[in-house]
C-alpha cells in the first residue's frame, strides 16, 4: 500500500510490498506535486479551463498579466507581480509633463493588500487654459488597457499649484474605460501645474 510523504503534502510513493508499477509511481508522484508547485498558464481562462478543482494554497503564474495568484479556498487572490514598470501617459493637447519638475505623468499596476491597484507619478502643466472651461479635462488621448481599468469609477485628490488658483486640490476620476478626467478647473482656479505622486486607488 504507497505511504505518503514525511512532510505532510499528501505526495505517495510506492512500498517495497506494492506491485511494481511505473506509471502508477510516475503518476503517483507527478498529481501529488504538480498542484503543490506555482503552475503557469496563459492566461486566467486558461487557468480556470485547466484547474476545475482548485484547492486551498495552489499559486500559478499568468502570463498576460504577470501575476501571482493563490487560490484561498474561494476564490484565486493576487498576491504578487512581476516587473511592474512605469508606463507613461499619453497627454492630451495643452497638457505637458513634469509639471513642478515632479517628472514625467505615469502610472503602474500593483497588489497592495490583495488588491489590484492603479498608483501615479510625475506631474503635469499648461502655459494657458481655454476661454470657455470645459467641465472636465481628460487628460490622456489613448484610453489605459484593460488590466488599469476600475470595474467601477474611482474618485481620487490630486495636488495642484496654488499659483493662480484657489484650489490646491482638484478631483481625478478613473473611469472604466480608461480615461483619466480632471475636475475642478474654474475661472479663478487655474493651476499652473498638477501633481500626481503618491495617488492610488483600487482597481
Amino acid at each position: 500500500m504507497p505511504l505518503t510523504d514525511s512532510y505532510g503534502q499528501g505526495v505517495t510513493y510506492p512500498t517495497l510490498t506494492d506491485k511494481p508499477n511505473a506509471q502508477t509511481l510516475g503518476q503517483g508522484i507527478v498529481d501529488g506535486l504538480t498542484p503543490k508547485v506555482v503552475m503557469t498558464f496563459a492566461s486566467a481562462v486558461v487557468r480556470g479551463a485547466t484547474v476545475k478543482k482548485p484547492v486551498a494554497g495552489m499559486v500559478t503564474w499568468l502570463k498576460d498579466v504577470g501575476r501571482l495568484d493563490v487560490f484561498d479556498g474561494t476564490s484565486w487572490v493576487a498576491f504578487g507581480y512581476g516587473t511592474n514598470t512605469w508606463k507613461s501617459v499619453g497627454l492630451a493637447s495643452g497638457w505637458t509633463n513634469n509639471g513642478n519638475s515632479q517628472g514625467t505623468f505615469q502610472y503602474r499596476v500593483v497588489n497592495m493588500y490583495g488588491e489590484d491597484t492603479i498608483m501615479f507619478r510625475g506631474g503635469i502643466s499648461r502655459s494657458s487654459y481655454p476661454a470657455s472651461l470645459p467641465s472636465y479635462f481628460e487628460l490622456n488621448t489613448t484610453a489605459l488597457p484593460a488590466t488599469a481599468r476600475p470595474a467601477s469609477l474611482r474618485t481620487i485628490s490630486v495636488p495642484c499649484s496654488d499659483s493662480g488658483s484657489e484650489r490646491i486640490t482638484l478631483k481625478l476620476d478613473i473611469t472604466t474605460t480608461g480615461y483619466l478626467r480632471l475636475y475642478g478647473v474654474e475661472t479663478k482656479s487655474k493651476p499652473a501645474w498638477v501633481g500626481f505622486n503618491g495617488c492610488f486607488t483600487s482597481l
